[in-house]
């Protein structure tokens, strides 16, 4: 699949759940035109057909519910996995090397650096 294959399956699943292109293309920011012609150039890589339109009315066909039955707890599981990445954004990493005499250590250093060894192993 191409790089913009995940973008395209993210778009179905909003279709899909949403069931109206006119819905998901507000909440994707996109243009109804857009999501459809992105939805029609999946079904012709996967060369199967993922939802049934009607004039008014949009539903997964039965490959189309597999699919996105499929994909809803891979993209959850995604999300929660980078939510859970923020508890790294503000937290220092990383190895910090000091070159000094041991008597710099025991008397300057570390005093000041115990405390902070703590928090920071």
């Amino acid at each position: 699949m191409q790089r913009d294959g995940m973008k395209d399956l993210l778009w179905f699943v909003a279709v899909a759940r949403e069931r109206s292109f006119t819905k998901a293309a507000a909440k994707l920011g996109t243009s109804q035109s857009t999501l459809s012609s992105t939805i029609k150039e999946l079904e012709a890589r996967l060369g199967v057909r993922l939802l049934t339109r009607t004039t008014r009315s949009v539903a997964p066909t039965e490959a189309g519910e597999r699919l996105f039955q499929s994909l809803v707890p891979r993209f959850e599981q995604i999300e929660a996995d980078l939510a859970s990445l923020v508890a790294f954004r503000n937290k220092p990493s990383g190895t910090v090397r000091i070159t000094l005499s041991d008597h710099a250590l025991q008397t300057t250093v570390w005093p000041k650096l115990q405390p902070v060894l703590s928090d920071y192993p």
